[in-house]
């Protein structure tokens, strides 16, 4: 089975492409640095001919306002329509988990609008909604930094491992077009601070983790369960205690 992955040489699409080739599918990946850009349509043609699946890992490399509302919408709008013209059977795409209670933050925004045009587009789909990466801490944590302070909401929060997202994605991609949504998290809640103490401590950073229930997460406020999945999520197995990459000292 012919399956393209758009945004396929970055942290989850590299890993994705990697799992769905030993598996003895033809995983193409898709990206700027490859010929495709789904922005300007560059490539697209080429590369969705005769493939059964797109899978879409790709993220905006802004994430103001406009700038990320316009390459969801613009992206999303042309892969679809090449999709269409291609005859693709199953459209994949990898998004985050609470995006729909998330709406005060302009990432979330354009997130929900990409999940909007896949809903309303003939092509048969599946939404993977995953929570925060293990591999994202180090960028989350910066993003929280004031005055070199970590300030974080006292949420539930249940981060996964990249290696399971990736594998989690790949199951969906072979199977049957699920025209909605399925979660994957983690295997462990924490309390998001003090995942964070957790994750400074390992990583030898002397800053500090306070607790302030007003913080935000890109931007909107968080309520206790905002983060983690319902009850029928898929688990991975990976804890962060077991993570290779929880003591990497980013350089």
């Amino acid at each position: 089975m012919k399956i393209v992955v758009v945004g396929g040489t970055g942290l989850i699409g590299s890993k994705l492409v990697t799992k769905l080739g030993e598996h003895g599918h033809e995983a193409v990946a898709a990206a700027p640095d490859t010929g495709v850009n789904t922005l300007t349509g560059e490539g697209l043609a080429e590369a969705l001919a005769g493939a059964s699946v797109v899978v879409d890992v790709s993220n905006s490399p802004s994430f103001e306002d406009a700038a990320v509302l316009e390459f969801f919408e613009t992206s999303t709008g042309n892969l679809l329509a090449a999709e269409a013209a291609a005859g693709v059977g199953h459209h994949v795409a990898l998004s985050v988990v609470g995006t729909e209670w998330l709406s005060g933050s302009d990432y979330f925004r354009a997130k929900i609008a990409q999940e909007a045009l896949i809903e309303k587009s003939s092509i048969p789909f599946s939404i993977v909604h995953a929570t925060q990466f293990f591999e994202f801490a180090h960028s989350i944590a910066d993003g929280a930094t004031d005055a070199g302070t970590v300030r974080i909401a006292p949420v539930l929060f249940q981060p996964i491992a990249g290696e399971e997202v990736a594998q989690a994605v790949g199951r969906v991609a072979v199977g049957s077009p699920l025209n909605g949504r399925v979660e994957v998290a983690g295997p462990e809640q924490f309390r998001m601070d003090a995942f964070f103490r957790l994750a400074l401590a390992g990583w030898g950073d002397s800053r500090q983790v306070v607790a302030d229930p007003h913080a935000r997460y890109f931007g909107a406020e968080l309520d206790e369960r905002t983060l983690v999945p319902g009850d029928d999520a898929i688990l991975g197995r990976i804890r962060y205690s077991d993570w290779p990459g929880r003591t990497a000292v980013r350089k």
